[in-house]
């Protein structure tokens, strides 16, 4: 399997559709446009097959306040696989992929997994944020407690990863802020 990655800018509208249709039908229908939205403006890795999309992944840049410092971090959205290629190992090419990307341009990786995503990235050695999660809302500083156990990260090339001791505050968004 040939894994493809590319800007946002250059996938192309009938290509970013597909990507589009294809997370819809893999997420059986709870792929909001605020999660598309998301996914977009960073760098996606993707594997085609004769049936059109078959694995889908982005990298976006978040910015992420820890210990009195704006780290830069590859957030991973849209990872989706489509139903008959589910197993075959797709989900962790793409996401090698992403991690190539985080490693050369990011202080550490992050993502918010859901219950039957999370084995992939553990067998991958992305480990579970044993602190506390907030958001820097338009109210302030929000704590996010529902967050908290399904947040991954990553180091990015050896670099130490935050300490647990010290809240994670991500920038806000639209929609789910992880």
């Amino acid at each position: 399997m040939t894994v493809t990655t590319a800007a946002t800018h250059q996938l192309g509208a009938e290509r970013l559709r597909a990507t589009r249709r294809m997370l819809d039908a893999a997420f059986d229908g709870e792929f909001a446009d605020e999660d598309w939205d998301h996914a977009l403006g960073g760098i996606h890795a993707w594997i085609e097959d004769e049936h059109g999309i078959a694995a889908h992944g982005s990298v976006i840049m978040r910015r992420v306040l820890h210990n009195g410092r704006s780290h830069r971090v590859g957030y991973v959205e849209g990872v989706g696989v489509r139903a008959d290629r589910r197993r075959q190992g797709l989900a962790g090419l793409v996401m090698a992929e992403l991690e190539r990307v985080i490693d050369g341009a990011y202080a550490f990786g992050a993502l918010s997994a859901s219950d039957e995503g999370a084995a992939l990235y553990r067998a991958r050695g992305w480990e579970t944020w044993k602190g506390r999660i907030e958001a820097l809302s338009p109210e302030g500083i929000l704590h996010l407690p529902e967050e908290e156990g399904s947040t991954f990260l990553r180091s990015a090339a050896g670099r130490p990863l935050p300490d647990p001791a010290v809240a994670l505050v991500f920038d806000w968004r639209d929609g789910d802020v992880l």
